[in-house]
């Protein structure tokens, strides 16, 4: 199955094949969400056959919108396809770009809507085996210190938003 997102090609915001995009680099659009229960942060372990960063650990759900799609409908939608969280109110935080190398030659080069959903309880969810392998509750201060310690464990964008984007997405939690 081809998947098209949107990207810049020639200055122009058009669909294009999403490994292409990759390949070469170009600039495009993309969601990122953080599931946070207080403190708790629900992480995801990337499943071993995504074509990158494959076993890395990284935020609750990270993806690109369909052509024409409302970045927080994205949100919504891809939390219940990689997650089954149905119902989610995610609150958009900031918009940032990044560039990352993210190995085998692929490049990100995002334009990312982040967005976060509070919630008063631990939901129940099942992952999609296809995209996630695993998940794990974490604190932020722990998580910091274990992405200090076992940098090569996580995603580049996941360093990248803690490190450069940490007030603006978390606000004032340790």
């Amino acid at each position: 199955m081809t998947i098209l997102i949107p990207a810049w090609v020639n200055d122009r915001l058009q669909p294009v094949e999403k490994l292409s995009v990759h390949q070469k680099g170009l600039r495009h659009l993309a969601v990122s969400v953080f599931v946070m229960h207080g403190d708790d942060i629900l992480m995801q372990r990337r499943a071993l056959t995504k074509y990158h960063t494959p076993g890395l650990w990284t935020n609750t759900c990270c993806t690109h919108p369909c052509w024409d799609e409302d970045p927080r409908d994205c949100a919504i939608r891809r939390l219940d396809e990689e997650l089954g969280l149905h119902g989610m109110q995610p609150s958009w935080r900031q918009r940032t770009e990044y560039r990352a190398d993210v190995g085998n030659g692929l490049i990100e080069h995002e334009l990312v809507d982040i967005f976060v959903v509070e919630l008063a309880a631990k939901p129940k969810f099942r992952c999609n085996i296809e995209e996630v392998m695993e998940t794990c509750w974490m604190s932020l201060r722990n998580l910091r210190d274990d992405v200090a310690h076992r940098p090569d464990a996580y995603t580049p964008w996941l360093k990248i938003y803690l490190e450069d984007h940490a007030a603006e997405i978390f606000g004032d939690k340790p």
